[in-house]
């Protein structure tokens, strides 16, 4: 098994509150690693009929037996159970009582802040990240390779290519997951709406476009995408928008957790096709900008991050906020140093408040250097 980053913060929690809540995407590793590495924890899935029955029948009784040191998986099945152990974690005003589990981000959380804050930590874990397989696996194989596989973890357990799983994990997901957060009328014309939102990758956000494309209302394009949302499957990156006089665009940009995922979806069968494809630069951008959230996440800690774009089409691609100190960078595919990889940072540099940030651009390149006109990033290093 390959150990996860996050590990150790789940296990410094327990000792900090009643319960830990980990949340991420379906098949992301959340019971491969609770099972693994709490083996003292008695283990429970509301996946089992039996299971669910049990607690929905009667709470009371479902806590007695399972009183301290349990794992409740897919806890968003029973939400109302929420309540039951807010009265029991303090009641006993212990640490490190119960650990859930689940993949729908919003029926969690919405119970959560109703009836566990402030008892609660709460770990986000997403596949595998770069530095998480370095060393374990075999990922000298080039960044279109490791952009095209992607980092969920069945796909180095077992050995899969990247086309035996990713359309297994789409229909799975429809089919549960989605249908569990809301009645889809249409299965086949949700996954046409899921495939056009990888064909935007790093675009700015058309809900009109999306809608129009896919045959549907703006209203269901919303509702649709906040599915996406929920379940991990899709962000938002919001602009950034501080100390500037000029007009910016406040449109987010969208992007994919996983982008194995998202090249199952435009119907990438190998990874040489992403070497003419015309979305290589976008799926290598959003794999820069997922690996930093997944280092984030990985750390217990939420990611502070935007991109800028001004009303006539100047742009950067990645503003971080981390230790009260602005980052910004420009992310490029090219794997060999060009001097106009720096044209767009040396604009920002002009018209910000903040001369002095912070800047660099991130390449392609297996090469970290100093240029004359800045700092060029090779990915491996970016990913730690």
């Amino acid at each position: 098994m390959i150990s996860r980053s996050v590990e150790g913060k789940v296990k410094y929690y327990l000792k900090k509150y009643p319960i830990v809540t980990i949340t991420g995407p379906r098949q992301s590793g959340k019971t491969t690693l609770l099972r693994h590495s709490f083996p003292s924890y008695r283990y429970i899935s509301f996946e089992d009929p039996d299971n669910l029955l049990l607690a929905k029948e009667d709470p009371r009784l479902f806590l007695k037996q399972y009183d301290n040191r349990v794992i409740i998986d897919e806890a968003q099945r029973f939400p109302e159970l929420f309540s039951y152990l807010q009265t029991r974690v303090d009641n006993e005003g212990k640490e490190g009582m119960y650990i859930l589990s689940g993949s729908h981000n919003f029926l969690l959380m919405e119970r959560i802040s109703q009836t566990l804050a402030g008892r609660t930590a709460i770990i986000k874990l997403l596949p595998f990240s770069y530095l998480e397989l370095k060393g374990k696996v075999n990922v000298n194989t080039g960044i279109d390779e490791l952009i095209h596989t992607g980092g969920y973890p069945r796909i180095y357990d077992k050995q899969l290519k990247p086309k035996e799983f990713y359309p297994f994990y789409t229909q799975t997901y429809v089919e549960r997951d989605v249908r569990q957060l809301q009645n889809i009328s249409s299965s086949d014309l949700f996954v046409k709406f899921v495939k056009l939102c990888a064909g935007r990758i790093g675009q700015l956000l058309n809900l009109s476009s999306l809608a129009n494309e896919c045959g549907i209302t703006q209203p269901t394009a919303k509702s649709w995408l906040t599915i996406l949302e929920a379940s991990y499957i899709v962000y938002l990156l919001k602009p950034y928008h501080k100390n500037f006089n000029k007009r910016l665009v406040k449109t987010p940009k969208l992007y994919f957790y996983d982008t194995g995922l998202a090249c199952s979806l435009l119907g990438i069968q190998e990874s040489s096709q992403l070497f003419s494809h015309y979305l290589r630069g976008e799926l290598f951008e959003n794999w820069i900008i997922s690996e930093y959230i997944k280092r984030k996440y990985n750390n217990a800690e939420e990611p502070i991050m935007h991109f800028w774009r001004d009303n006539i089409g100047n742009e950067l691609d990645l503003i971080i906020e981390e230790n009260s100190e602005i980052k910004v960078f420009e992310i490029k595919s090219g794997s060999t140093y060009n001097k106009r990889f720096f044209e767009k940072l040396d604009y920002w540099k002009k018209i910000s408040e903040n001369p002095n940030t912070n800047t660099a651009v991130i390449y392609g390149g297996d090469i970290t250097l100093v240029t004359p006109g800045g700092k060029l990033i090779a990915w491996k290093d970016w990913c730690g």
